[in-house]
């Protein structure tokens, strides 16, 4: 059911052809660059790289606490511009960009560490695919993207925090033993509500698309 807070601010309700708020439209974001929630995200995005080589030569260690910091920023930036009107252009790109490099290097990581099977890297990608067909589809209809649901941002947070989990869990003893549990659990988390949010995304760009022809034919 569509209510008045679906539509874009000031939109009458019931109007055919209102565009749905859930977008972001390429207008409507300011341009700040040099933003402290932007230097977080630039700061995770080139911290990718790093933690890569870091798990790959198997310095346990120093790749979980990449990944710890990865996910305090993750928390921080988006706190912050939230908190203190500092969304922007750049943000939106460089934060879902941060995100889903740390999630793709750490599980190509894991899975070639034999952490993780590899069919649970084929279900996490595939639904990374259908998000890159559904930004092209949007940015078709003049949109940048669509700004990303509590359900994306509570599956992207079991999955940071489900993957520093399962590398602690590759050894033995109590505290490996824990972590697996644990991480398993976070794991099994992330990935169905990465799949809930991407249906969800999927029905936002179906109402996009249909309130565009509404406007062209109106």
């Amino acid at each position: 059911m569509t209510t008045a807070d679906d539509r874009a601010p000031g939109a009458p309700v019931g109007t055919p052809g209102a565009r749905p708020a859930q977008v972001q439209d390429r207008d409507a974001l300011g341009d700040q660059v040099l933003t402290l929630p932007n230097l977080l995200s630039l700061v995770r995005l080139l911290g990718v790289p790093v933690f890569l080589w870091l798990i790959l030569a198997e310095h346990d260690g120093w790749a979980l606490l990449v990944l710890m910091l990865s996910g305090i920023t993750y928390y921080l930036d988006g706190k912050i511009a939230r908190r203190f009107g500092l969304v922007s252009r750049l943000g939106q790109l460089l934060d879902p960009l941060a995100d889903r490099l740390y999630i793709l290097t750490t599980l190509l990581g894991l899975a070639w560490r034999d952490i993780i099977p590899w069919w649970l890297v084929a279900v996490l990608l595939a639904r990374e695919l259908l998000l890159v067909g559904l930004l092209g589809v949007l940015k078709r209809h003049g949109y940048l993207a669509l700004p990303v649901h509590f359900v994306g941002k509570a599956a992207t947070f079991c999955l940071l925090y489900a993957f520093p989990l399962l590398l602690l869990a590759d050894g033995s003893g109590t505290v490996a033993t824990a972590a697996r549990a644990i991480g398993w659990g976070f794991a099994w988390w992330g990935t169905g509500l990465y799949w809930v949010a991407g249906v969800m995304y999927v029905v936002q760009t179906v109402s996009v698309v249909r309130a565009t022809r509404s406007e062209v034919t109106a």
